[in-house]
């Protein structure tokens, strides 16, 4: 690279690309305008970003007015005003416009009903929702139920490509048919793996819903995950203002003599369903305090479980004592360990991307490394038990996501040395930890698919 460009790298000018690509993004451009706005406004930055910018980006702003080399060169260019097409001249919504969200609104609507009546009806076919002996039976298909729903709604609203609609079918389609049709022993570990892992599986697929199907972007991605944790903050809100009107109804009927069994079955049940989907329609189009509060408690427990972590290495060492000959405490660490991950996740969607290395970013490369180290531990533990008791499903299950888990941090915890030695910028570490979303999909199928025949549907 010529001497000129010695303080910026080709990197760096990507990073900064990406950054202004997704803030432009966010504010409704298309991916052709926003590219050749954020790459005219890099060039006006300074002479060495527009060197650079020159030779690696040619063509772009050749066509338009030279940028003059004075200090008012320097000033970044407004950000874009994007006028709602066919918007009356005193700004009040036209009736086009009105229209337009009402109609988005009961289509919504229309979609949360389907996930509140299809918890319901299967009640219809004499599978009792309250019945104990049908429970496994909604344990199985309480995630197809409600996601598909939600899945549809964000293909209404994303209009995919009809072949990516066609491939998440087909993923709903046949998880319906796996858990439905093997002969689980009921209760047995493959079935409870299988239960644990279709949500995640299918979460995953409503995420390439909720990016219209450019899963490839990483950026697309990282919106997926801010919007999975604005989801479960808004959801929790939601579950507990119905929670109190909740109660407070049925304390008033009870106080009368009238049933409320249609309080449970109805009210609460179906309304937990569909406020899945109400909750997706807030989360895009009310967002508001909610993201600042999901960033804040993202920024708050990135320290607390970094320290805790590294106590509990301390704990483990000073003890002496070995994890191998627990099951359950396993179990409790990969669990332990996907939330050092999803942390992680949510702590760089908080994090605002051309922001200079800083405590919040230490505090994660923490708690990466306590998790790398926390990871090898419990594998070695795994291999052990593999060791002196064979093969099982929940080892096996245990051993594969920890493999994965494993190789993640370690991924983390060297992107984050890079990033604090300023050899690679932040957008780095968002391509990794997200380019592992399709690795926990396919390692979910493989639970739910495979692991039932390998090991006979015990």
């Amino acid at each position: 690279m010529a001497a000129s460009h010695r303080n910026i790298t080709e990197d760096e000018l990507r990073a900064r690309l990406s950054d202004e690509l997704q803030s432009l993004g966010r504010a409704g451009l298309s991916e052709d305008e926003a590219f050749l706005i954020a790459a005219k406004r890099l060039a006006a930055t300074d002479a060495e970003v527009r060197a650079l910018a020159r030779e690696h980006f040619a063509g772009l702003w050749d066509d338009a007015e030279p940028v003059p080399e004075d200090s008012a060169a320097t000033a970044l260019p407004p950000e874009p005003v994007i006028e709602p097409a066919n918007r009356s001249d005193e700004g009040a919504p036209t009736t086009d416009e009105l229209a337009r969200g009402r109609r988005g609104f009961w289509i919504m609507a229309a979609f949360a009903g389907v996930a509140g009546v299809a918890v319901r009806l299967p009640e219809a076919f004499g599978v009792g929702l309250t019945d104990s002996d049908d429970s496994i039976f909604y344990a199985r298909n309480i995630g197809l139920f409600v996601l598909a729903a939600l899945a549809g709604w964000f293909v209404w609203a994303r209009r995919p490509h009809k072949w990516c609609v066609v491939a998440m079918g087909a993923v709903f389609a046949a998880s319906a048919a796996v858990v439905n049709a093997y002969p689980f022993d009921e209760g047995g570990s493959t079935d409870i793996l299988a239960i644990a892992h279709l949500p995640a599986l299918l979460w995953l697929v409503v995420g390439v819903a909720h990016t219209g199907g450019d899963w490839r972007s990483s950026a697309r991605r990282m919106d997926y995950v801010r919007f999975t944790g604005e989801w479960v903050v808004y959801y929790v809100l939601i579950a507990l203002g119905g929670a109190v009107f909740s109660a407070l109804t049925v304390g008033v009927f009870v106080a009368l003599d009238v049933d409320t069994g249609w309080m449970t079955e109805w009210v609460m049940v179906a309304g937990s369903a569909a406020a899945v989907v109400v909750t997706a329609w807030l989360v895009e189009f009310w967002a508001g305090a909610v993201p600042k509060i999901a960033s804040m408690l993202a920024q708050v427990f990135t320290p607390l479980f970094a320290a805790m972590l590294l106590i509990f290495l301390v704990a483990v060492a000073a003890s002496g004592r070995s994890i191998e000959n627990d099951r359950d405490v396993l179990i409790l660490f990969n669990v332990l360990l996907g939330l050092v991950v999803g942390l992680l996740l949510f702590s760089a969607a908080a994090r605002p991307a051309d922001s200079r290395p800083g405590v919040f970013d230490l505090a994660s490369a923490v708690l990466a490394t306590a998790g790398l180290v926390t990871s090898v531990l419990t594998l070695v533990a795994i291999v052990g038990r593999i060791a002196d008791f064979g093969w099982s499903p929940n080892r096996t299950a245990i051993a594969g996501m920890n493999l994965i888990l494993l190789v993640n941090l370690a991924g983390s915890v060297w992107l984050y040395f890079r990033l604090w030695r300023r050899h690679g910028p932040f957008a780095n570490i968002v391509r990794w930890q997200t380019a592992h979303f399709g690795i926990y999909a396919a390692w979910a199928a493989v639970v739910v698919v495979a692991f039932p025949p390998i090991f006979g549907f015990a």
